[in-house]
């Protein structure tokens, strides 16, 4: 990530961090369980009840997330006692996470318990830091609690109730920037857009995770490592769709913006197009996991499903990401989102490889023509201007 933009000096003499710190990253290690236990939860019963169940407990924990990456982003862990809170914060998502198997019948409470844990270290954190982000807080933190008291009392109860309690939270999550705006914090753009990225590297990486866990047990034969080869290249299409060039995109157009013109859409961008793309990632895994190890086989409905509409749903959050940013062509990644979701009868009337195959095919086909595009638009990047698309494009014809 760079943070070579004229506000970076600005936003260090402000005493906001330009870069992530290493606490962030360890941070950030839970955020790699949390995606394990998702894909498992989608896996172990694969079905449309288990996608509403792992949107739902996504959508609760990422608004929590991303909050502590928008806290980070104001105050920098940069004493023992903003430290100990923050590892308290840890705590409190890593008892979510062991919880997500079983939140809907057994660990309904200690989900419960553990996210208002998370919520009220927040909201003290941010209320106690003196900057900016302490005048805002005073605005969306009795609406956060009211969130947490939702998913705590959804934790007492069992069936359809605690669905009802925590769909409530969900949404009272959505509208408050609405109800009360987000301008009362400030973002500092090169530290916000590396946070943000690192979250995907982290969920992506557990797309290579579902592929070693599929595999557990399995005779290594030249037909499965062909088939892990596929899997890992269509992990490196969904990194290079995003860190290719929007990466940098976004930050840059997040910079061009005055400081108080930026939380709106770093908010719309970073946080709500970024639930819908990490939900794709989720279930890209999961379709992996489900089949990678029966290549040969004709694929489920509901892992084929999983794996194409991932994707789809990756480029669809792309879209979205693009469009609040007023970044190039986000109808393209629209196209991409609806040909990639149509591979997925392959794997069904077929076999997993071949819709895994063409899934690489088609979702690759589409990011280098975005590439080819940017290219001839002038746009270059830290990976496009050394790739041999770029050099082809820019060679002079005779």
């Amino acid at each position: 990530m760079t943070s070579d933009y004229p506000g970076a000096m600005e936003d260090a003499a402000e005493g906001g961090q330009v870069r992530a710190s290493t606490l962030e990253l360890f941070f950030d290690l839970v955020f790699v369980f949390t995606m394990t236990q998702l894909t498992h939860a989608f896996t172990h019963h694969p079905g449309w009840t288990a996608l509403g169940q792992v949107a739902l407990m996504f959508g609760i924990i990422w608004w929590m997330y991303a909050g502590y990456v928008w806290l980070t982003n104001e105050v920098a862990p940069n004493s023992s006692n903003r430290r100990t809170w923050l590892l308290i914060g840890m705590f409190g998502f890593f008892v979510l996470a062991l919880s997500i198997p079983g939140a809907f019948t057994g660990s309904g409470l200690a989900f419960g318990l553990a996210y208002f844990l998370i919520n009220t270290v927040h909201t003290l954190m941010f209320a106690t830091s003196g900057g900016a982000g302490s005048a805002g807080i005073r605005q969306i933190g009795p609406v956060n609690l009211l969130s947490a008291a939702l998913v705590l009392g959804g934790g007492l109860i069992h069936e359809w109730p605690r669905y009802l309690l925590w769909g409530l939270a969900f949404g009272v999550q959505i509208i408050t920037p609405y109800l009360f705006g987000p301008e009362g914090f400030s973002v500092r753009v090169a530290h916000f857009c590396e946070r943000h990225g690192l979250v995907i590297i982290v969920a992506l990486g557990e797309s290579v995770v579902a592929l070693g866990t599929g595999l557990a047990g399995e005779d290594i034969t030249p037909a499965l490592v062909a088939t892990v080869a596929l899997g890992l290249t269509l992990v490196y299409v969904l990194w290079w769709a995003f860190f290719g060039l929007d990466d940098e995109r976004g930050e840059h157009a997040l910079a061009a913006l005055a400081p108080v013109d930026r939380t709106r859409p770093a908010l719309v961008a970073y946080d709500y197009a970024f639930y819908v793309l990490l939900v794709g990632i989720i279930l890209t895994a999961a379709g992996i996991s489900m089949t990678i190890a029966h290549g040969n086989e004709s694929a489920s409905t509901a892992a084929a499903l999983a794996l194409s509409g991932g994707v789809a749903l990756y480029f669809f959050g792309q879209c979205v990401f693009r469009r609040v940013l007023g970044l190039p062509r986000p109808w393209l990644r629209l196209i991409g989102a609806v040909a990639v979701l149509a591979t997925a009868p392959i794997g069904v009337l077929w076999v997993a490889w071949g819709q895994l195959a063409v899934l690489v095919l088609v979702g690759y086909a589409f990011v280098i023509l975005d590439d080819v595009l940017s290219i001839r638009d002038g746009e270059m990047g830290k990976y496009l201007s050394h790739s041999p698309v770029a050099a082809r494009v820019r060679r002079p014809r005779g």
